[in-house]
């Protein structure tokens, strides 16, 4: 893969629309993956967020679906991975199973068990709490000493880190250079590489980092993300 921008965007976003802040009804929601689908940037799409709760909504739906288990779960033939949360249990968890975990004490042992499970984590980075630059790089290394993928979710519509915000690219940058300080600095994405103050990662380092690290970013909008990235050049 020779297009660094390609390396980083593809398959980046699980697409969440029912979720908060969009919130879409289901006739919305759903028209609005379709969009998405049907786009010019469809590339970048990775599974729709659904929670087992409402599967009966989807009949007929077409779609890699990431469940999230929100009560009673008998699988579904479209599911490639399930979402839960470490107080759930991990009883019963197999295959591509992402556990958010609470950012705080016992982190890296929690994160030890999912390896031992060969699970995968999952971090909220927004919402009603955004976590400091520093928690969130515990968390980026806890992953990454342990060989754990993992997805992050919540408040990560934009690529750039501002105030009062992180950014996926800054996130992806933290992940490539096993250094927090880059969740808060500029980032640079080309079609040649991911750069941070003097240092590059090109296309294979940051595929790598995508399979073995930064797996998704869950999203209640597709489009915004989206023209972001448009406004910044990269797309």
């Amino acid at each position: 893969m020779a297009d660094a921008i390609r390396a980083a965007l593809t398959s980046l976003i699980d697409h969440a629309p029912l979720f908060p802040p969009a919130s879409l009804p289901v006739p919305e929601a759903l028209a609005e993956d379709r969009r998405a689908r049907a786009g010019e940037h469809a590339w970048m799409l990775a599974r729709l967020v659904w929670p087992a709760s409402r599967l009966d909504e989807l009949e007929g739906e077409d779609r890699a679906l990431s469940v999230l288990l929100d009560g009673p779960y008998d699988g579904d033939p479209r599911a490639e991975a399930v979402e839960t949360r470490w107080d759930a249990g991990l009883d019963g968890l197999s295959g591509e199973a992402y556990v958010e975990l609470p950012l705080g004490d016992g982190l890296e042992e929690k994160v030890a068990a999912l390896a031992g499970r060969g699970l995968r984590a999952k971090v909220r980075c927004g919402g009603a709490e955004v976590p400091l630059p520093a928690a969130l790089g515990r968390f980026l290394a806890a992953c990454r000493n342990a060989g754990v993928p993992f997805k992050a979710t919540a408040g990560l519509h934009h690529p750039l880190a501002a105030p009062g915000r992180h950014g996926f690219l800054n996130v992806l940058a933290a992940c490539a250079f096993a250094d927090e300080a880059a969740l808060g600095e500029e980032v640079e994405l080309t079609a040649v590489a991911l750069r941070w103050r003097e240092r590059t990662a090109d296309a294979d380092e940051l595929a790598r980092v995508r399979r073995e690290q930064l797996v998704a970013v869950g999203s209640c909008s597709f489009f915004e993300p989206v023209d972001d990235l448009k406004a910044l050049g990269i797309l």
